[in-house]
């Protein structure tokens, strides 16, 4: 790599780091792959990423959120997800929240749904 961008490739520790490496992105950001442009963009992507997770974490969401989402991603009704669990009382009492999910119902709406089963499995928002 020329050594002219050597001096862009640096941790990322505070937010003129950061700031510095996104306008470093922009300005290459059309670089073309396998070119020297195009290698540090690349690499530079890579460390803006581990700075934005370490300072911007994205917090999961809680498990009816994450079915709602998924509900809403697939097109699926209230009246079909009730089907999915097998009650109509139970999917309206899971989805106001009056109701957990038991084992069972994780396995078949991470099997039928295809959500994770770690967002299934989290922490309801109170």
């Amino acid at each position: 790599m020329k050594t002219r961008f050597l001096k862009y490739l640096k941790p990322i520790r505070t937010k003129k780091d950061y700031r510095n490496a996104l306008k470093i992105m922009d300005k290459y950001f059309d670089a073309k792959p396998n070119t020297t442009e195009g290698m540090l963009i690349e690499i530079l992507s890579m460390l803006i990423e581990k700075y934005e997770e370490n300072k911007f974490p994205i917090e999961a969401p809680d498990p009816v959120e994450a079915i709602k989402f998924r509900m809403e991603q697939l097109g699926i009704t209230n009246s079909k997800f009730a089907i999915i669990i097998g009650q109509r009382g139970r999917a309206s009492e899971i989805l106001n929240r009056k109701r957990t999910l038991s084992i069972k119902m994780i396995r078949k709406l991470h099997k039928e749904m295809g959500i994770p089963a770690e967002s299934l499995i989290g922490a309801y928002a109170s």
